[in-house]
C-alpha cells in the first residue's frame, strides 16, 4: 500500500520546510501552490524529497475543494493523507498513519486531532482542542472535496478516529489574523446571504457577539488559556460582527 500526502500551500516560506519534513516518510508528496507568490517552491525543491508540484492562480482562501481536488487528481497513493503548510506529522502519528495504511480496516477514512497553537502558545479550551478533521482516506472509496466555505470529502464507507495529535500552527500573529478575517468573514456573509438570513437590524450585532464571546470565554472555558484565550475569545466575537456587518452591508444592495 502507498501513501500520498498533499500539502496546500500559499506563500508559506516561514513554515513549508518543517512541513515537508515532518511527511518525508510518505512514498510521494504532492505540493498544491495555491497563488504561492514567495520562496515557498524554492525551498520546497532544496528539500531534494519525492515531490510532485501542482500550480494555480485564483482568488485567496476561496477555493479550497479546487486546490484539495487538484492534489487528489495528481496524487497516486492507495492512501491520502491531506496536510496544510501550518501543520505538522508528529513521530507518534507518523507511525499510527502507517500502521492504519498496513493493517487490514473496516474504516475506509479517519479524523485526527489537532493540537492547535495560537500566536506561538498550545491551547486547550474554547473548543480548540481535540478539534477533529478529516484527513486520512483510502483512495478507492474517495471521490474528491465539495463545499465552497466549509469543505467537506465525498467517501464511501466508515470514519475512524486516530489517537494522536497533529500539529496546527494557526493564527501565528495578529496581521495574518486580521488578513484572514477579511477573506473568511466574507464568505460567512456570503454563505448566511444565499440561505435566505432574515435582514440584519441594530439588535442583531449585540446579540451575536454577546453570545459568541459567553460560549467561548465562559461555557468552553477559553479564559483558562490565559492572555492569549483573552486574545482569541475578544478576536472571535469581533469575526462576529464583521460577518454580519458584510452581511448587512450584502443585504442592503441587494435588488
Amino acid at each position: 500500500m502507498k501513501l500520498s500526502v498533499i500539502v496546500l500551500a500559499g506563500n508559506e516560506a516561514q513554515m513549508i520546510k518543517d512541513c515537508l519534513l515532518s511527511a518525508k516518510f510518505a512514498d510521494e508528496i504532492v505540493l498544491v501552490l495555491a497563488n504561492s507568490h514567495d520562496e515557498t517552491e524554492t525551498i520546497a525543491k532544496s528539500l531534494k524529497l519525492p515531490i510532485t508540484y501542482v500550480k494555480t492562480f485564483d482568488e485567496y482562501n476561496k477555493n479550497f475543494s479546487k486546490w484539495r481536488n487538484l492534489g487528489y487528481k495528481t496524487a497516486h497513493g492507495d492512501w491520502l493523507f491531506y496536510l496544510d503548510a501550518d501543520e505538522r506529522i508528529t513521530e507518534k502519528l507518523k507511525e499510527e498513519i502507517l500502521k492504519i495504511i498496513f493493517t487490514p480496516t473496516d474504516h475506509t477514512h479517519f479524523a485526527i486531532p489537532r493540537a492547535n497553537h495560537f500566536l506561538g502558545q498550545r491551547v486547550r479550551f474554547g473548543g480548540t482542542y481535540p478539534d477533529y478533521v478529516k484527513r486520512l482516506y483510502l483512495r478507492k472509496k474517495f471521490s474528491g472535496y465539495t463545499g465552497y466555505l466549509h469543505e467537506e470529502p465525498k467517501i464511501r464507507g466508515t470514519l475512524g478516529y486516530l489517537k494522536n495529535d497533529l500539529l496546527h500552527f494557526t493564527h501565528r500573529d495578529l496581521s495574518s489574523m486580521l488578513k484572514k478575517t477579511m477573506s473568511w468573514t466574507d464568505m460567512e456573509a456570503e454563505a448566511l446571504l444565499k440561505a435566505g438570513h432574515p435582514p440584519v437590524y441594530w439588535w442583531r450585532f449585540p446579540r451575536m457577539m454577546l453570545t459568541k464571546f459567553w460560549e467561548r470565554l465562559i461555557k468552553q472555558q477559553m479564559w483558562r488559556d490565559g492572555t492569549v484565550g483573552w486574545i482569541s475569545a475578544i478576536f472571535e466575537t469581533f469575526d462576529t460582527f464583521i460577518i454580519y456587518a458584510k452581511l448587512w452591508e450584502k443585504q442592503k444592495h441587494e435588488p
